[in-house]
């Protein structure tokens, strides 16, 4: 007869707050759940509310781990690229969230780790730590990793410089890079305002870019970084409008 081995949670012991702002989390069903109910709650909410629409839909179709890259004006951002994708894989999407923002209260600790999944990102110190989380994360199948390597939310509407961060994470690795643009989700949900109006929001999803080829070092890390901007920004200017 075969013996059984309980091992329990290793955050057990751990608070709820404390337990939500840990990475990697321990899978719970309950939360699972939630988020799951939630997440419908708000493609209906999007569709209905802001009549979000999203261009490019086949580049998602993927069962390789991915980046989604995109320009960030708006706390909508977020949640029109989780509503994007497929709702099997909002278990093992992780959009990359300040850690000092996002993970200092327990309200918006609540937000980010229940209902969208955030990985906690250093913005300051540390950020070598937060990348090598996202590495190990790509390296398992079927992962998506959601980054908005301006850094914070764009004051203008227009899009910032992008951080090298996001050369260093995937230069010389064999992993797939989806461009995205959103648009209009700064006019639906500025920073600074308190509710979002109930204007359209797009979402264009780019060709797939592999950097597999290209070197990890500094100037190969800050090209790649520039490519991507301006891969974003051209989303915006041809497909915007339309």
């Amino acid at each position: 007869m075969k013996r059984w081995y309980y091992d329990s949670a290793q955050d057990v012991d751990l608070t709820t707050v404390d337990r939500l702002r840990r990475f990697p989390r321990e899978p719970d069903m309950l939360v699972y759940g939630l988020r799951s109910l939630v997440a419908l709650l708000i493609r209906v909410w999007l569709r209905v509310y802001h009549r979000f629409e999203i261009v490019g839909h086949e580049h998602l179709r993927a069962n390789r781990s991915f980046v989604m890259v995109a320009n960030h004006s708006s706390h909508l951002d977020t949640l029109c690229l989780l509503a994007a994708l497929p709702l099997r894989k909002l278990h093992c999407a992780f959009p990359a969230a300040a850690a000092d923002y996002f993970f200092r209260s327990v309200s918006r600790t609540w937000i980010a780790a229940v209902v969208v999944n955030a990985l906690p990102f250093a913005r300051q110190a540390h950020v070598r730590q937060s990348l090598s989380i996202c590495s190990e994360l790509l390296a398992n199948p079927g992962n998506v990793l959601i980054i908005f390597p301006e850094g914070t939310r764009s004051r203008t509407g227009e899009t910032q410089e992008f951080k090298s961060g996001i050369g260093a994470l995937v230069a010389g690795r064999d992993v797939t890079v989806l461009p995205c643009y959103l648009h209009g989700a700064f006019h639906a949900w500025p920073k600074g305002r308190r509710l979002p109006r109930p204007k359209k929001v797009r979402l264009i999803v780019g060709e797939p870019r592999n950097y597999s080829s290209r070197n990890a070092d500094k100037s190969d890390i800050s090209t790649i970084a520039s490519e991507l901007q301006r891969a974003v920004t051209e989303l915006g200017t041809t497909n915007g409008s339309n």
